[in-house]
């Protein structure tokens, strides 16, 4: 099955992951990634940034609305993925774990459905 790891973080996480040092995060994340390969679990990550970012909202009148950013009420942003294929969600969940991020910040593990299951 596949499975989202969604990485989150605010300042405070950055604050905190960077007294570890840059190389070591992404070593880190390099190991996950080698590990995960061998295993033929690992079908790709991103980081992300909130820099240019833009929210776009669509009314009940089909007017859309762009703002700058990404969502200002959250307390976290979303600063990256791995998207990977794997036997469980417990499987998925002890990766998670493994992410440097999930020291500071919450690593949301989400199945990714499947097309027969989208429905409208």
């Amino acid at each position: 099955m596949k499975y989202m790891l969604l990485i989150y973080g605010n300042d405070r996480t950055w604050g905190e992951m960077s007294k570890l040092g840059a190389d070591q995060v992404m070593a880190a994340h390099q190991d996950v990634i080698k590990d995960l390969t061998a295993a033929d679990e690992y079908l790709g990550s991103e980081g992300l940034t909130a820099i240019g970012a833009r929210t776009v909202r669509v009314s009940a009148a089909g007017v859309p609305a762009v703002t700058d950013g990404p969502f200002t009420e959250a307390k976290e942003v979303l600063a990256g993925y791995y998207l990977i294929d794997c036997a469980s969600i417990d499987r998925a969940a002890e990766i998670a774990a493994r992410l440097p991020e999930a020291a500071f910040s919450p690593i949301e593990v989400r199945r990714v459905m499947a097309n027969e299951e989208i429905t409208m």
